[in-house]
């Protein structure tokens, strides 16, 4: 058996689409689907549910995905028997969420690079959970604390969040002095059906039965209409600056949530893992 069939197996099983699985491989997708086959071939099992959404794993995949973790697990135990020379090197993957990655990270990747130039970093910001559990990434932060064993979790840190507006907008519209005063204004939030955390349900428990009219999964988008004087909305403090069209309101009011950084047990004690941990624990925001 090859084991670098077992890793494409264990790709597509964490991505689904083959198109997902060739951009992370450096395969083309014929080439990872003849793999694939190649394998169920040799097993004699069935492995995927093809279909057009993709890849879903049958009770024989779920099997052979349990025991080639336990491989891959092995294999970075090895990896982790290596000099520090070698260990300061390698590719880790960081999911994080969209605002956090794209405007705290993101530009701090630049230091980080110079002082470990051989530590490669797949950067996932987005608006939605990237799973450490199922490989989609060696660690992730996160704004709840999991329960799934396998992981080493620590608290990053707490951050605030706090109404904000263009000052245009401030100044053409009704006062806003009060929690209450939000319902007389536009309003600008999540998309219901596609809020990936109960964490980023801020309107509801501030006054029930506020709902925004303008809505994103997107954090930044949501900064954009905010900033072009589109209504009211929630940010985090680390994503305002003095450069942006945009001021707070309601000043007595603030909301605190906290960023979790969450690590796969299997890949913990890599040095260039312990590095990223360390970077991501010391920037100040």
């Amino acid at each position: 058996m090859n084991w670098d069939d077992l890793k494409l197996f264990l790709e597509v099983g964490r991505r689904a689409r083959l198109d997902d699985a060739a951009s992370n491989t450096k395969l083309d997708a014929t080439t990872i689907s003849r793999r694939i086959k190649r394998l169920e071939k040799d097993l004699g099992l069935t492995l995927f549910e093809r279909s057009r959404q993709g890849h879903a794993l049958t009770p024989s995949g779920e099997q052979l995905t349990a025991l080639s973790e336990k491989i891959e697990s092995a294999v970075f135990e090895i990896l982790s028997l290596s000099n520090a020379d070698t260990a300061l090197s390698g590719r880790v993957r960081l999911g994080a969420p969209e605002g956090f990655g794209a405007t705290v990270i993101a530009p701090a990747l630049s230091c980080f690079r110079e002082k470990h130039p051989f530590i490669e970093i797949d950067l996932i910001a987005l608006s939605g959970f990237v799973s450490v559990p199922r490989r989609q990434a060696d660690m992730s932060i996160l704004l709840t604390r999991p329960t799934t064993r396998k992981l080493h979790t620590q608290k990053l840190r707490d951050y605030e969040l706090y109404f904000c507006a263009n000052e245009r907008y401030i100044e053409t519209v009704s006062p806003l002095n009060t929690i209450s005063d939000l319902r007389q204004h536009t309003l600008i939030g999540y998309s219901e059906d596609l809020i990936y955390s109960s964490q980023l349900k801020y309107l509801q428990d501030i006054l029930p039965g506020l709902s925004p009219q303008l809505c994103s999964p997107s954090i930044i988008a949501q900064k954009s209409m905010i900033a072009s004087g589109a209504g009211v909305g929630i940010l985090p403090s680390f994503m305002l600056s003095e450069e942006d069209p945009i001021i707070r309101v309601l000043p007595e009011f603030s909301i605190t949530r906290t960023f979790w950084l969450v690590v796969h047990e299997d890949v913990s004690e890599l040095a260039r893992v312990q590095e990223i941990s360390k970077f991501l624990t010391d920037l100040s925001f």
